[in-house]
This record gives C-alpha cells, structure tokens and sequence, in this order.
C-alpha cells in the first residue's frame, strides 16, 4: 500500500522533477512519508521526511540531488509510524545501496536479528530495511548486485515489489515483484519502473508488467526480465489507451469530484465493451451448482448488490462473501462445480488474490471483473472482463462501484435472454433502461449536485448519521455510509431499515441524520414505514426516491428526486452517485481533502 518509482535517463542528469510528478501522480497509494535516492559517481545521494510529497519536497530541496538515475517512494505506513526515520528509501550500513518496498515482509524479526548478530546497524523500525542489510550481506561475500538481489528475494516470505539502486552500479535499476503490482515504461527519454501506471503516463503509455517471481534489470535503452529461477523472459510491452489528462485533475478541485463526473462516459463505455465476454461468464455462471463473489470494499458493495440483481432477474443463487473472510466461511465445501467471481479495481487486492488461490485449490472456477489490464488478478483467473472506467486516482472509489455493477448488470442480461423466466417485454425493458442510464446518471449530477452541496452543510455539523435501504438498496445504503466515514470522518452506518428496529434505532434522537434510499420497487411500501418509524423519534429524515413521490416527499425534510422509471434491479447505478455527492462536499464542508483520507490508501496490497 505504497508508491514506488524509479527512472533511467538518457540524458544523464535532472531527473528528480520527473521521480517528484511520478510520485504525485502515486499519491493516492500513501501519503504519511515519502523520499528519493539518486545515483551519481558512484555515490548514493538521498532525502526523505514524514509528510505529505509536496510538504517533503520543499523541506529536503531535492533539486539538489544529481545523477541520471533514482528511485522514490511514498508510504502507507505498515512497519513503524511515520517518520524521517522509517520514510523510505532505506540503506545499507555504507550508504551505497537503496532500496524502496511495497508490501509486507512476513519474517522481516527473522532476518533483523540475524542480520544484527552479523553486526549491521538499523536505523528503522522498517520490514523494509532488512532487504537493504540482507543484499549488503551477500555482496560483502562477493556476489554481484544482481545475483545478490535475486539471493535476497529467495529468504523474502511475504508480498514485495522491489526499486533498488547502488552505488558500484551506477547505470542501471533493479527491481523484483510478488504479490505486489510493478510495472515497467519504456519511454522516449528513458525507462522507469512503477507501482502503477498513472506515475509515467506523463511520458509513456508502453507497458511491461511483471509477473510474480520476476525480476527486471532497468538501463537507459534495455529491459531484461528473468524469473527467481534465472529463466529469461521475453515480453513484448502493451500500449495502455489511458492518458496523461485523464490521470489528472483537468481544472477540479479533486480528483474525486472530477472521477464523480466522469461516471456517465465509464457507464457508457463499460456497456459498449466486449460482448463476447459478457456472453461466455453468462454461459459459465449459468452452468454454477454454487456462485460466490469475493471482493473487499466497495466492490463487495457491488457484488452485493450483483447478488440481488442475479436473484431478481433470473433466479441464480449467489452469495457475496468479504475475501478476507473467503477461506474461512466456505472452506473445504467449494467443489469443481462451483463458480467464483473475483472483483477487484486494482486487481492487486491481496485478499482477494488469496481467495482466487483458495477456490483454484478446489479446483472451482475462477472468474474476474477488474479495471487494470496485466494486473495479478488477470493472470490467475479463467477469464476476465475488464471495466473501462480509466484511472480512478481518488481513494474513495466512485466509477468502481457503477462499472462493476454494470458488468453484472449486463450478464443478468445476458441470462434474461438466454434462459428468463419473465415476459418479453420485461427483458426489453430492462435492456432499454439499462442502455439510458448514462444519460438517466448525467442527469442525476446535474440536477441535485447543489442539493447535495447544499445537504453537506447540514451534515457537517453531525457526528453520525444512519443510510438504510432494504433489497438491493441495502447495497447502496452501506456504499453512501461508507464514503461519509471515509473521507468526513462522520460515523455512518447502513443497515437494512428492517433491521434498524432490532437495535440501532436506539440512538436515534433529534436531529440525528437518516438517509433513506427508497426506489419505487417492491420495498417501497415497507421503506415508507421505516421512514415513519425514524421520524417518529426525531431523525432528521433525508430520502432518495422517485420523481413524483409524494408521500415520501411529505415526510421527509429534504427529498432528492431521482428519475421516472429507474426503479429496477439495477437502480444502485444511478441511487449511489447522490451520496458519493454528499460525501464529496461534507468532507470539504470539513476542511478535509476527500483523495487522501487519513489512514487509507487507494490498493490494498497488504492482507
């Protein structure tokens, strides 16, 4: 849950404005420390303090470190608070080797005191340091830089990706991945490695990514991958369809806000890709004795909300289970006839990871919904759709949530055609309301984003508040409740509102904030009750329902009207965006910077 970057560069020299606008572009991964390393003349020159990038970097004047290449870091802390000291890079005792980490070390004590017992001197309490001492060690018994890498990964347990420079090597970078995602750019100007894309789109979009178990050898004008084993691999590098704009702010005040937007073009796109695709998980998903959807976050939110959308529509059961909680819910009862949906934004999620290998093990199959083309889980699944919501750099994920659920959105669909139940007109319904809700969402922004701006204002002031929804809407209530926590720090909770009487009404007094979400669908008559019940005992009753409700309307204090006829199986696609709205501005409203919540970052790398 960090960024890393490095860069070679053919020019040899003025290369830390380049690693500063690659890490910014990582921001989103971590953002309590951060530091750069460059080599020149056979000396390691480094800078590195707690803060964010930018408060660092006019700290530690980083202009002044010179050679043609380095590496830099931002970090998410996992091993030590953040500090000066435990911010990376870490070094060698003789400050001639660096090195940059991005995940876990499982037996870094291990490592840390037998490497004391040899006499190396730790400066952190950093897993990471231990990579640094470790290649020290081996090179002091006369292995080279490279070999003493590939010896030092093979005593790594746990999840890494590696950057390492040193000074008897000068020209070139080396770097090594498991379990953590690591990139490779082969730019015009130089070649950089990164812990995603975004960090060198400003230069290039052709893409090397590696593979567990591999290391890579960086120079000015040459790539060369191995595996651990020493096998040389040979791949040829893809050309990603994202650009640098559409990583950056283009004139919002957030990336967030500006990712809120961008919603409608991801749904629209997300609807036009690959049929083919959706037509085979439809026809694997269909032939399931049991169907799970693993996922962690947000796209649990949506494999929810999938899971009700699949029962609505066509009768499948299906369940959605945390990942983390995978393994240890359903254990030895998976078998070769079930099916498991694998749905993650990154595609990096170590959980989720950790799920697919579960289920591979029972030999069940293995689906995945993700948003990053050549990320770890593509490479361990059967087969894969790829969400086109381009970059999402804001933590708090909004276009994931609305692509993912398009996805299913789209394979029920599929199943509806293919083997429904209901009547014709039913399925083309669904098809042709599915098919306007890029317009039907567009919509949605533009009419309540001053509502919602408005709303926050009100919700600022609060110190919890309560989103409810019953059926799908239950998804999206615990999605809304979500980001408010996240990125506000307001205490939220979505609930069922049918079980918000066996218990957490009990906090209710007056003034206290209720969202509800409350389509026209089969729960409305049961939701108009609950909105009762919560007024009853003074909330302060906040409703999402359909344009002309009246009777909601009558006993809400604010109503936000949604669109005429989208009350379907799928209506979390448009009742969502509403709260990620109110979210966005309270946390303003706040004082707070919604892309960099405290203690969060963007991919969850780390289990």
């Amino acid at each position: 849950m960090c960024g890393i970057v490095g860069f070679v560069s053919h020019s040899g020299g003025g290369i830390t404005y380049i690693l500063h606008r690659a890490l910014k572009a990582l921001e989103y991964r971590g953002y309590d420390s951060c530091g750069i390393a460059t080599v020149h003349e056979n000396r390691i020159y480094f800078e590195k303090d707690k803060g964010k990038i930018d408060e660092v970097f006019v700290q530690i004047n980083p202009e002044e470190l010179p050679g043609p290449l380095g590496i830099a870091h931002t970090r998410w802390a996992t091993h030590g608070a953040p500090s000066r000291e435990n911010a990376h890079p870490h070094l060698d005792c003789s400050d001639s080797i660096a090195v940059v980490h991005n995940g876990v070390i499982e037996n870094f004590l291990k490592l840390r005191k037998e490497l004391t017992s040899k006499g190396h001197n730790f400066k952190s309490e950093t897993d990471t340091e231990c990579i640094a001492h470790l290649i020290e060690e081996f090179m002091s018994n006369g292995c080279g830089i490279f070999e003493a890498i590939k010896k030092t990964i093979r005593r790594l347990e746990g999840s890494y990706a590696l950057a390492v420079v040193s000074a008897r090597d000068p020209g070139r970078l080396y770097c090594a991945r498991n379990e953590s995602p690591l990139v490779i750019g082969l730019g015009e100007d130089g070649n950089y490695c990164a812990s995603d894309i975004p960090a060198f789109l400003f230069w290039t979009n052709k893409v090397i990514v590696l593979h567990d178990g591999e290391l890579a050898t960086i120079g000015s004008e040459s790539v060369a991958i191995e595996n651990v084993n020493g096998l040389k691999i040979e791949r040829e590098p893809v050309v990603v369809s994202w650009t640098a704009d559409m990583a950056s702010k283009s004139g919002y005040p957030h990336f967030m806000l500006k990712e809120i937007h961008e919603q409608p073009k991801a749904l629209r796109d997300t609807l036009k890709f690959k049929q083919q695709t959706i037509d085979k998980f439809a026809e694997i998903i269909s032939q399931a004795e049991q169907l799970y959807i693993v996922a962690a976050g947000t796209s649990y939110h949506s494999g929810l909300a999938a899971q009700s959308v699949l029962s609505q529509t066509i009768g499948i059961p299906s369940q959605a289970i945390i990942s983390s909680e995978f393994a240890n819910l359903v254990g030895n009862s998976l078998s070769e006839n079930d099916v498991v949906i694998a749905v993650s934004q990154s595609g990096e999620t170590i959980d989720t990871l950790r799920a697919i290998r579960h289920a591979q093990s029972k030999k069940s199959k293995v689906l995945a919904i993700t948003n990053v083309l050549g990320s770890g889980i593509t490479r361990e699944a059967d087969l894969v759709f790829y969400t086109q919501a381009g970059p999402e750099i804001g933590v708090a994920a909004t276009k994931t949530f609305l692509v993912q659920l398009t996805t299913f959105t789209r394979i029920a669909l599929k199943l509806l055609d293919n083997f429904g139940t209901n009547s014709p007109a039913y399925t083309e319904n669904f098809r042709e309301k599915l098919n306007q809700t890029p317009q039907a969402l567009n919509q949605v922004i533009n009419k309540l984003e001053i509502k919602t701006k408005s709303l926050a204002s009100f919700l600022a002031e609060k110190s919890n508040a309560f989103y409810l929804g019953r059926g799908v809407s239950v998804s999206t209530a615990l999605e809304g409740a979500l980001k408010l926590k996240e990125i506000s720090y307001i205490h939220a909770e979505g609930y069922s509102a049918g079980e918000s009487k066996h218990g957490p009404i009990a906090l209710v007094d007056e003034g206290f904030p209720v969202i509800f979400i409350a389509p026209n669908d089969v729960t409305r008559k049961d939701i108009l009750g609950n909105v009762m019940e919560m007024r009853a005992r003074g909330a302060y009753i906040i409703t999402l329902g359909e344009e002309g409700d009246k009777e909601l309307a009558q006993v809400s204090h604010q109503f936000l009207d949604m669109p005429q006829g989208f009350s379907l199986p799928f209506s979390p696609i448009l009742y969502v965006v509403p709260l990620q709205l109110i979210a966005y501005y309270t946390a303003v409203k706040r004082g707070y910077d919604p892309d960099k919540p405290r203690n969060l970052a963007k991919s969850v790398t780390v289990p």
